[in-house]
C-alpha cells in the first residue's frame, strides 16, 4: 500500500472488491485484508453511522470506537454513478484534504471509498440555530470557498451541467414502470414544466453577478462533525463537492435547516440569523484570502438577495435529484415525498425571490 496515497501525484490505491448493497458487512473482512493487514478478521468490528438516502456508511475499527484508526467505509447506493461522478469526487476529496478540509481518502473499491473518521459528532439540528455554531459553520464554508483551482482557467458552476443531466435522466426513464410519474397519487410538476423553469432559472440567475467557488453543494446537517471540546466543525461528504456559484453553496445549505425526513420550512433560518452567518462567513472568507478590511452591512445584503435567489435553485436541483431516487433507489425513503416538498417551496418563492433587488 502507497504510504502516502493522498499526495496530489500518487495514485490512489483500488482493492477489486464489490461490497453487497443489502449485508456489506460479508465483504469487509477482505477488504482490509488490503487496507489493514496488521487487522485481525475475528477482531474488526462494525458500527452503522447512517443509513443515507443516497449510501449507506459504517465504521470499521479494532478496539474501541473512540479510539484513533476508525476507517469510515461508505458503498455506494444503486445507480448513483448516474448522477455523481465518482471520479470527480475523487478528486475533490484528494484537494479539499490538501487545505485541510476534509478527511484523508484512503482507497476505492468497485462500489465505494474508505476514508478517515474525523472525531465529533454529527451536528443535531437544533445546534443549528446557535450562534456559536453556526458562525462555525460559516467560517469554515469560507476557508472552503477561499480554496483556489489547481488551473488557471476560470472555473464553470457545475450546476447548469448537472441539472441538464437531471434532466436528460428524467426524461429517459418517464415511462419506466418505476417512475414517479407513473404514480397516481403523486403530484408532481409535469417533465415539461420542469424544463421550463429551467430555463426561466438559467435566464434569471446567469444575469446575477456570483462568483463561481470550491462549494460543497450538499451541506445537510450529517455532512458536518461538530467536536464541541474543541469548538471546531468539519465537513463531510464531498460527493456532489465542485466549483459552483457561491451562493448556491449558501442557499442550499440555509435549505436544509428545514430537514429531511419531515421537511418543514417554518425552521428556515430567519433574516436577522442569516445576516449574522452572512457577516461571519465574509469575514473569514475575506481572513482565508489574505484581504484585511471589515464587512459593510452592504455587501451583507448583496449577499443575502443573492442566496434567496439562488436557494431556488437548490430546490430545483434536490427535488430533480429526488425524482431520479424514487425511480432508481432501494434505499426505504419516500423521495417523491422529498421531491414535492422542494418543488412545492420554490414555487411559493420564485416570485418573491426573483423579485428581489439590491436597493
Amino acid at each position: 500500500m502507497d504510504a502516502h496515497p493522498n499526495s496530489q501525484s500518487d495514485k490512489l490505491l483500488h482493492i477489486d472488491i464489490c461490497l453487497d448493497e443489502n449485508n456489506p458487512g460479508s465483504g469487509i473482512t477482505e477488504l482490509f485484508r488490503t487496507l489493514r493487514p496488521q487487522w485481525k478478521a475475528e477482531d474488526i468490528q462494525m458500527k452503522v453511522f447512517t443509513e443515507g438516502i443516497t449510501n449507506q456508511l459504517l465504521g470499521c475499527y479494532v478496539g474501541s470506537v473512540g479510539e484513533a484508526g476508525v476507517v469510515l467505509v461508505r458503498v455506494y447506493g444503486k445507480m448513483t454513478e448516474l448522477f455523481v461522478d465518482r471520479k470527480r469526487e475523487m478528486e475533490m476529496f484528494r484537494l479539499l484534504h490538501a487545505h485541510g478540509c476534509g478527511p484523508r481518502l484512503y482507497c476505492s473499491f468497485q462500489n465505494g471509498i474508505c476514508y478517515e473518521f474525523l472525531k465529533g459528532t454529527v451536528l443535531d439540528d437544533p445546534l443549528l440555530t446557535q450562534p456559536a455554531v453556526y458562525r462555525l459553520i460559516a467560517a469554515e464554508m469560507g476557508k472552503l470557498h477561499s480554496i483556489k483551482p489547481q488551473s488557471s482557467s476560470s472555473p464553470q458552476p457545475v450546476l447548469w451541467s448537472k441539472l441538464t443531466n437531471y434532466m436528460q435522466l428524467l426524461n429517459s426513464c418517464a415511462g419506466h414502470e418505476t417512475s414517479p410519474w407513473q404514480r397516481p397519487s403523486a403530484k408532481l410538476p409535469s417533465l415539461d414544466t420542469l424544463l421550463k423553469e429551467i430555463e426561466d432559472l438559467r435566464r434569471h440567475l446567469t444575469a446575477v453577478d456570483c462568483p463561481v467557488v470550491l462549494c460543497h453543494n450538499d451541506l445537510l446537517t450529517k455532512n458536518i462533525i461538530y467536536n464541541s471540546a474543541e469548538g471546531v466543525v468539519k465537513f463531510i461528504d464531498y460527493e456532489y463537492a465542485d466549483f459552483n456559484y457561491q451562493a448556491f453553496d449558501i442557499g442550499n445549505h440555509f435549505n436544509e435547516y428545514a430537514g429531511v425526513n419531515n421537511v418543514d420550512y417554518s425552521l428556515y433560518p430567519s433574516q436577522e440569523l442569516q445576516w449574522d452567518w452572512l457577516t461571519e462567513y465574509l469575514q473569514s472568507l475575506r481572513s482565508c484570502s489574505g484581504v484585511d478590511a471589515a464587512v459593510t452591512e452592504r455587501e451583507v445584503q448583496e449577499l443575502y438577495i443573492k442566496v434567496c435567489k439562488f436557494s431556488l435553485a437548490s430546490h430545483f436541483c434536490w427535488g430533480a435529484w429526488s425524482l431520479l431516487q424514487a425511480t432508481y433507489s432501494t434505499i426505504d425513503f419516500d423521495f417523491v415525498r422529498y421531491a414535492d416538498a422542494r418543488f412545492s417551496y420554490y414555487f411559493e418563492k420564485k416570485k418573491e425571490y426573483f423579485g428581489m433587488e439590491l436597493s
